[in-house]
Formats: C-alpha cells, structure tokens, sequence
C-alpha cells in the first residue's frame, strides 16, 4: 500500500511537471516538483494509507505481536528476546507523515475540514511518538522548515494534558470545527469524507488516551461527558480500519511474504491457556489447526512459549508441527484482515473499565457485552449461546471483573499496532511472563530506545530528555505507565 501511494503521488506531480511545460516561459522557475504544490487530497490519502499500513504490519503484527505474546519466535525475530533496539524507521516515518500534515495545512487548497482532519491524524500520530519512546519532540518537532533543527523534547505529561497545544485538547478542537464547518474534503480512503465518522473517530481517540492517563487523572468529568454523548463509535460501521484489497500492490504484506516470515510467528502458550480456558471459538479464527492435525477430524491448536531461543526450542523436543500458525485470514487471503486504528469494541472495553474503576457512571456490563460482541462480529465468528454465563467471563461484581475486561480487551487488540502492549504497560493484565530466553534479565520492557541519529544530531536536547526520563533504557517508565 506504502508502495502504491507513492506511486499514485508521482504519477500526479509529475502531470503537474508536463502540464506547466506547455505554459508561458515565465511560469518555467515556479517548481512544479515541490511536495508542498501537491494537492490536500493526495496528501490525505497517503497519511491514511502509510500510517495504516505501518500500524497494522510493521508495528503492529511483526513487532507488537511479539511483546503483547500473540506471537512466538522460532528463530529470527530477537523482539520476542527483548532485543527492542531504537525502532527508527517508525520514528523517521512518523516524522515524515507529520510533514505531510504540515503540507496539507500550508496548501493554498486546503480548508478547515482537511485541517481537522490534519490534527487528529497528527494527534494519532504523536500519540505514537511518546508511548513508544516517552518524552519525545512535539512542540517543536517540525521546526526544521524555520530553520530549527535541534528541537527540544516535550514531556510526555504536557504532550497529553497541555491545555492549548495537548493531544487531547487538539482533538477536542478538531471535533469543534468538524461540527460546524461546511467545507469538505477528498482523499479520505478511511471515511469517504464523512466528517461525522471523524469526529466519532477523534472522540473515542480521546476516550483511549484519557484512559492511557488515568492513573495521573483526578478528574473525570471529560470522560463521563464522552460516554454520554452519543458521540464516539457506535458499532463496528465506525470502525477506523481501512480495508486491504485482493489486488496488488494493495494486499496485506503477510500474503505475499515469504514462508520464512510467515512460520516465524507462532500462536502462543499465552493465547493457548487464556482462549481455552474461554473456549473461545476465536481462536480458530486468529490461528491454524497444528500442522500434525490440519486434516484430522479434531483439529487442534497448540502455543510456543515466547522468549525462547532456537537452541532452547530444539533442546527441549518441541515438535513445530505441532505449534499453530495464524490463521488463513492473515496469509491465505489477500484481503482478509485490515489496516487497524481503532475498532468500536476497544472504546467499550475502555468504558467498561472506566465504570468498573468507579473514574465514571455506567452500566459496566453492558460496555463489556457490546465490546465482546462487536469483537465476535468483527471476526465474523458466532459468539457461543452460555458465553457471557461462564465464569471465566462473566462479571459478577468481585475484583476480577477488571482482570476479565482487560484480558477480553487485550485479546481483541491483536495487530491494532501497539495497544496491546500499551495496555498491558498500563495495567499489567493480563500477566506477560518474559521467555526464558530474554535478553532484558527477566523485565517486560516498556520502551525502544531513542534513534541514534537523535544521539549524534541533537545531542543536548537527546540527552536531557534522556536524564528526564530515567535513563535511554528500554525500561525507562513513561508519565502514564508510573506506579
């Protein structure tokens, strides 16, 4: 998809190019090559397809995977050893997206839809930045185009809570000026253009991030105003996920990977002890029967215990044939899975726990249900009749309801980037035990560390962020995740 819509951009500006050299001599100077001359929608679209592409396959299933152990590795992928590194291809290209951003709000032919729907894809896409790497540069992150290439690193507190410049408060702009204007806008391949689907996306965005901050949050009232609203996601119809096509260049990576990738990831004994206890019929959803009883009339499904290394794998007798793969939705079919921002189950599971944790009013259980249900729906797989009666599941009043809503929560982030893994850093459910074999002395890591170009190009502001924070170290807590 990244592929295509570069394609798709060259392909307009250099129309642009043969177009000027049929005007007057005069106009020959103007640079008609310039990103900046490229119009709103096409720089749109391709914010919407590359930061999808990425959340969903780079980050979300080849890396966050591994950490939030819906994944194991049988050999290559030293992420499952917490071998995390600095992860500056996303860092590089989350910059460059914001650039992107910047150019659709300085074009002549924008409006104050594209630029609403500029900041809430700039809020999503700094989000990223500071739950990835903590105190990050925000304010000042793009002022290489004024001259200042040494920008200072924000905290991660004033990057959510700062009452003008705050994620949370641009977001809560955005929906302002999405609700009143008349200006429209092209090139949204996320909602077709429909501004009321985004400014459900921004308010249920903010429901995430207002419960990513909730342990440094006294105050609620944003978020009761939220669930009241009846303005966030209100079924799966409002999903934020933008489909991958059956045709090329369009497909999933997955389905045109080779079958050393793809064997690389293995369901996991996480996944196999929780959605078993469940007798969850997801499971045969989200994985493959084992190769030793594909074609058995009792197919069944086994997990690798992650962390471990090939020689460990192989010393200990494990039989790969009989380890599951993922499910033939992510490699058997081109377009069997999308490219994730956010689905309306993650907003319920998110109210749920507000409401259980007393930061709201609400009916818990009802939040929980939908959530659940949408879940089945959105894998298109039949929720079991006695589902929500099992003990396992159902919410009784005791103190494992948190445990159950945030472990159904878990399970149905599977590839939505790094929710998972930012979930389980919130609120350690449901317990992910480091491998064996990890290379982080028995710690769950909660950070990548920051770019070495950041080391050798911006030294001071690096470093001061980096004393900040506790140290460049990959178990360096963020504000939010702080006991």
């Amino acid at each position: 998809m990244k592929n295509y819509i570069k394609i798709y951009l060259s392909i307009i500006i250099a129309s642009t190019v043969f177009t000027a050299c049929s005007e007057n001599f005069d106009e020959i100077n103007e640079n008609n090559n310039n990103p900046e001359s490229v119009s709103p929608q096409f720089l749109l679209t391709n914010v919407i397809s590359v930061s999808s592409d990425l959340n969903a396959y780079e980050q979300g299933f080849r890396q966050s995977n591994y950490l939030a152990q819906f994944s194991a590795s049988i050999e290559f992928e030293r992420i499952d050893r917490y071998e995390m590194g600095s992860n500056s291809e996303y860092w590089n290209s989350i910059f460059q997206l914001q650039s992107d951003i910047l150019s659709i709000k300085a074009s002549t032919t924008t409006n104050e839809a594209y630029n609403a729907v500029g900041n809430i894809m700039q809020s999503y896409l700094f989000s990223q930045l500071t739950d990835l790497w903590g105190d990050v540069p925000y304010t000042e992150a793009l002022g290489a185009l004024d001259g200042n290439f040494l920008p200072k690193y924000d905290t991660q507190e004033s990057i959510y809570t700062d009452t003008e410049t705050g994620i949370i408060a641009v977001l809560e702009n955005a929906v302002t000026v999405l609700e009143n204007t008349n200006t429209t806008i092209k090139g949204d391949v996320l909602f077709s253009g429909d501004l009321t689907k985004w400014v459900k996306f921004a308010n249920s965005l903010q429901v995430r991030y207002l419960i990513r901050i909730s342990k440094r949050l006294t105050d609620f009232s944003a978020l009761q105003t939220l669930a009241d609203s009846g303005n966030l996601m209100q079924s799966n119809e409002d999903n934020a996920v933008l489909p991958y096509l059956s045709s090329t260049p369009n497909q999933f990576p997955l389905f045109t990977a080779s079958s050393g990738t793809y064997n690389e990831h293995r369901m996991t004994a996480t996944v196999d002890s929780i959605l078993k206890s469940w007798d969850d019929p997801r499971m045969m959803t989200l994985y493959n029967p084992t190769g030793s009883t594909t074609n058995s009339d009792t197919p069944e499904y086994h997990g690798l215990i992650n962390g471990q290394s090939t020689n460990t794998i192989s010393s200990s007798g494990v039989d790969l044939n009989n380890i599951s793969l993922f499910g033939s939705i992510f490699r058997d079919v081109a377009d069997g899975v999308d490219a994730q921002f956010m689905q309306y189950s993650e907003v319920q599971f998110a109210l749920a726990e507000a409401v259980t944790k007393g930061y709201i009013s609400g009916d818990a259980n009802t939040y929980y249900q939908n959530a659940i249900t949408a879940s089945f729906e959105y894998y298109n797989t039949e929720i079991p009749a006695e589902y929500f009666t099992k003990p396992e599941i159902v919410l009784d009043g005791s103190e494992d309801d948190i445990t159950k809503i945030l472990t159904q929560k878990w399970l149905s982030l599977i590839s939505v980037g790094h929710e998972a893994w930012f979930n389980v850093r919130r609120t350690g459910i449901p317990y992910l035990k480091p491998g064996p074999d990890n290379l982080n002395e028995d710690r769950y890591p909660v950070r990548y560390l920051y770019p070495e170009s950041e080391q050798a190009s911006n030294n001071a502001n690096y470093q001061e962020a980096s004393d900040r924070i506790g140290g460049d170290d990959i178990n360096s807590k963020g504000w939010w995740e702080k006991d």
